[in-house]
């Protein structure tokens, strides 16, 4: 008898063991994903050299692309960063979660996908930039810059210990609270959801101050529509107020100080502009200061001597240099950052069962058509960078061309998850895809912008695009369409609407657009209800 209850006790003791993970959860739990959801703000994917090395290297980033899968047509439903998120949490369309615009209020019944999880058992943290609200529901644990958030010597809104002021670099910190949480507070019984999200390289793009000598003095390569003339296109490019030229700001873009800019009579800056170099610079110490005028002064006093001599095109090419040197430049902290992260999940065994995804709340103009800035639903503006790796579910080195939307995270995380995904969710799984399954996949995404009138003055439209084409309809104060050929004209210069060898493809993608605002249930009338709101002040 002794015997035989020794032999029960050893197997008890084993079966535990077997069903134990080493950080003490129950297999069952070490089943379920985690999930590392990594997002930037304005990282266009032309910045990425997983997609094109022709401007910046990324290695650590491209590691995601190179152990899982790189999405070529991966988009968004609403370019422009709170829209965008909130497509992203609530895995619906703008017009749906009420979030249209930066200004119109997110509709806070709405429930999110960490709220999902929480009640699933996973522990939730937020870092980073959330850009709307004070409070994300569904988190454990949050340290959320207030707004855009500063890049030097940052305020944080937490949930514990109130508003704190960090002194360093905001990409630096965003990362130390991240692996902060991973090594010592995160309860390691528990599947987790982290959402580490970057400010950078979001407007006026501070480098760190390690990364400034490199990007200033380098020459990047110009893009070939940097002297577009919007021939043969419709008013909205050529009414739209994003030109690198025209409407980028001297002070808070470029970094001319402003006394320089009062000196050379340069009237043409916006109001935002002493107020945004203010803003940022005006957070660094004396001696972080010191560091930044040792690289960006000299750089102010030769602009000081040749601006008198400059013709237009001088301007432009020497504006675009400036904005490119610190828009990389901020990307480059951003990807060592990522590198740390990924470094301690390989290092500490989480990888093998975490889902590693990267991306942004929407593309950016690198100087295609001359602009900066986002919000049109052309490739650059609505196409973003999406990487994933799922060790034993995705093939490493993997790509897919379907037209998959931040709409679709979601679905997708829940599923992964093994939690239930509410029937008003409007995304679609990404998982057949992370499988090699393409069939039975959307092949035509939706999109809508509404924030006009608005910055940037780019007209409301919505579309439709397929691998294939894009139909774009501008509305409110005009009625235009216009139709490109994305196989034959990928830097969508020439709109065939009117083209006869395009009236059965221009007839289908019609059908297909109405049917697509019926299916995710917007309508004229949500666009009148939406401009009257505007009209009435009621953002």
């Amino acid at each position: 008898m002794k015997y035989q209850l020794s032999i029960v006790i050893a197997l008890s003791a084993l079966f535990f063991s077997c069903n134990t993970s080493s950080e003490g959860g129950k297999n069952e739990e070490k089943k379920r994903p985690n999930i590392l959801f990594i997002m930037s703000d304005d990282h266009a994917y032309q910045a990425i050299s997983a997609y094109n090395n022709k401007l910046i290297e990324t290695p650590n980033i491209d590691r995601i692309a190179k152990k899982g899968m790189l999405f070529t047509n991966a988009s968004v439903t609403n370019s422009i960063c709170a829209p965008s998120r909130a497509v992203i949490l609530t895995g619906k369309h703008s017009h749906i979660n009420g979030k249209v615009d930066n200004q119109h209020p997110f509709d806070t019944t709405q429930v999110t996908f960490p709220q999902l999880f929480q009640k699933a058992g996973y522990e939730t943290a937020m870092f980073g930039k959330l850009h709307f609200g004070n409070n994300p529901k569904g988190f454990d644990e949050f340290k959320i810059l207030p707004g855009q958030g500063a890049y030097y010597n940052p305020e944080f809104i937490t949930k514990k210990e109130g508003n704190v002021t960090i002194q360093g670099y905001v990409t630096d910190i965003i990362t130390d609270m991240t692996l902060n949480w991973f090594q010592k507070e995160r309860d390691t019984t528990k599947p987790f959801l982290m959402m580490y999200l970057h400010k950078a390289p979001h407007r006026e793009w501070l480098p760190a101050l390690r990364h400034i000598e490199k990007f200033t003095s380098q020459e990047y390569p110009e893009p070939e529509t940097l002297f577009d003339d919007y021939e043969g296109r419709g008013t909205a490019a050529k009414t739209a107020e994003m030109s690198i030229l025209k409407h980028m700001n001297y002070s808070g873009d470029n970094k001319i100080v402003p006394e320089i800019v009062e000196e050379l009579g340069i009237t043409t800056d916006s109001l935002w502009n002493p107020g945004g170099f203010a803003r940022e610079i005006g957070r660094m110490t004396p001696e972080q200061r010191a560091a930044w005028d040792s690289i960006y002064m000299p750089i102010n006093e030769d602009f000081k001597k040749r601006f008198a001599s400059m013709d237009s095109v001088e301007l432009m090419k020497w504006r675009y240099q400036r904005y490119m040197q610190d828009y990389l430049g901020s990307i480059a902290a951003v990807d060592e950052n990522v590198g740390r992260v990924l470094d301690y999940l390989e290092e500490s065994g989480l990888a093998d069962n975490t889902i590693v995804v990267y991306t942004s709340d929407q593309g950016f103009y690198l100087g295609e058509h001359g602009w900066f800035d986002k919000r049109f639903v052309y490739d650059e503006s609505f196409k973003t960078p999406l990487l994933v790796q799922w060790p034993g579910v995705i093939e490493e080195g993997s790509k897919n061309t379907q037209m998959v939307q931040n709409l679709d995270f979601a679905p997708t995380f829940l599923e992964a998850a093994g939690i239930e995904i509410p029937n008003d969710m409007q995304g679609e799984s990404l998982i057949p895809l992370f499988k090699g399954d393409t069939e039975n996949f959307r092949n035509a995404a939706y999109y809508h912008y509404y924030e006009y009138p608005g910055i940037h003055s780019v007209k409301r439209h919505y579309a439709i695009v397929t691998e294939e084409y894009k139909l774009i309809h501008f509305y409110y104060d005009v009625d235009e369409w216009e139709l490109y050929d994305r196989k034959k004209d990928p830097k969508e210069l020439k709109n065939v609407y009117n083209d006869p060898e395009y009236a059965e493809v221009k007839e289908k993608l019609h059908e297909d657009l109405k049917a697509l605002r019926k299916k995710y249930k917007d309508s004229k009338e949500l666009d009148q209800k939406y401009i009257d709101q505007y009209e009435n002040g009621g953002h």
